[in-house]
């Protein structure tokens, strides 16, 4: 990584900096605007019963405890992105769109905002109609619908233009450093359950011994995030006019996984929907099995979590990574792998590789979500729940993303001061 210090000697990167801390500082003080109508005290204690909706609130910062306009957060626009990346991939229209370069991009980008709406309106029907329960008796239910709706989809729409203006005219992915704050912004009100812990009886070794093994993820998480394959790539000499090229070795560089923390966010927003969808269906056995199947650390819940996170690894991989055009690239440069013959057999060598490295990838990120579980019921130690092994991922793989985002503005930045 470069020097910290060369931040500041880069007015365009300081200027990017302190955009995108401008914008995050807005959106956190739109966490704290409440929708009025709804017994908080009450609310709030749903919220740490029950650690599925405590992890939905991680996603939101706590606006989802607050009811804030804030409460969907960002995740309307990222179901609104699978859904177009689904679709994009499937769709030959919307695949062609996508390869016509900016212009179908912008195009994609405006149906992914409307999409984004359409689920903020939804979603925020069936908060409101979930919520019901904790409407204050003085309110007028059918009015608090109106102005709850209008305020939570309003709000959706805001955080998803604060997150494009992050990613257009800031340093880093919108949509990722809004969930990033909003998790950080969470862990004061963990370290104070954990000391209340502490104060009811629990043992403080089974506390330490919970942090111990988060901290032992995030180590986890580090290594694996930068682990790469090396594949090694041998150019041929080669005479153009009075000059010779090639003849040098290099190496293809392949990530364990290549789709980041992108897989284990959507994976996260798409687990959200049988939760909401159950709050319309009014019997008493749908929401039995939910009460006592679907919870953040039941057996299907986790199951159906870690399915959905192998999908999302290898569609990510898919779309990412394309081992035709690689083989062709390096075949074209009379480039060839060592042992691998050009063309179609380092193709499908590629792929071999690629797919081996998605399965592992996979079962990593199968397994960070899965030990923080494990270990609370182990220890018995609660507070943590929602701050699992999902959570410190995007935290770290967010956090990484940005130093190397900075990393090559700066280098950027030196290579143009070198050729001028």
């Amino acid at each position: 990584m470069v020097s910290f210090l060369k931040i500041f000697k880069y007015k365009d990167l300081q200027k990017r900096i302190i955009f995108s801390l401008a914008i995050l500082v807005l959106y956190r003080l739109g966490s704290h605007v409440p929708i009025s109508g709804i017994d908080l005290s009450d609310l709030n204690q749903l919220v740490n019963n029950n650690s599925l909706i405590s992890f939905i609130d991680l996603f939101s910062g706590g606006s989802l405890s607050r009811f804030s306009v804030f409460a969907l957060g960002i995740l309307p626009y990222i179901n609104a992105s699978i859904i177009m990346q689904l679709m994009s991939f499937v769709l030959p229209e919307l695949k062609a769109l996508s390869e016509e370069g900016e212009s179908g991009r912008k195009k994609i980008s405006q149906y992914t905002r409307y999409l984004t709406v359409l689920f903020a309106l939804v979603q925020s029907l069936v908060l409101t109609f979930g919520f019901k329960s904790f409407v204050i008796s003085s309110v007028s239910f059918p009015f608090f619908i109106v102005y709850s709706v209008i305020g939570l989809v309003a709000g959706a729409c805001l955080v998803m233009y604060l997150g494009e203006m992050i990613t257009e005219s800031g340093i880093g992915n919108g949509a990722s450093l809004l969930i990033f704050v909003g998790i950080i912004s969470q862990l004061p009100f963990y370290i104070k359950n954990s000391i209340n812990l502490v104060k009811a009886g629990t043992s403080l070794f089974s506390v330490l011994l919970m942090v111990g093994v988060l901290i032992f993820i995030i180590f986890g998480i580090v290594i694996i995030q930068e682990a790469q394959r090396r594949i090694g790539v041998q150019y041929a000499k080669r005479v153009v006019g009075r000059k010779m090229y090639g003849g040098q070795s290099t190496y293809i560089p392949l990530r364990l996984i290549q789709g980041g923390v992108l897989p284990i966010i959507f994976a996260s927003a798409l687990m959200q929907f049988p939760l909401l969808i159950s709050n319309f269906i009014p019997f008493d056995s749908v929401q039995l099995f939910f009460s006592k199947y679907y919870t953040y650390d039941g057996y299907l819940y986790n199951a159906v979590f870690c399915i959905l996170i192998f999908f999302f690894t290898y569609f990510y991989t898919a779309i990412s990574f394309n081992p035709v055009e690689l083989a062709q690239n390096i075949k074209k440069y009379g480039g060839f792998i060592l042992g691998v013959r050009p063309g179609k057999p380092t193709e499908k060598y590629l792929e071999q590789i690629v797919t081996k490295l998605t399965f592992f990838g996979a079962v990593f990120l199968s397994l960070i979500a899965l030990i923080p579980i494990v270990a609370a019921a182990v220890t018995n130690v609660n507070s943590f729940m929602g701050l699992g092994g999902t959570a410190l991922l995007i935290i770290v793989g967010v956090s990484l993303d940005l130093l190397k985002q900075i990393d090559t503005f700066i280098l950027q930045k030196e290579y143009e001061g070198m050729a001028g």
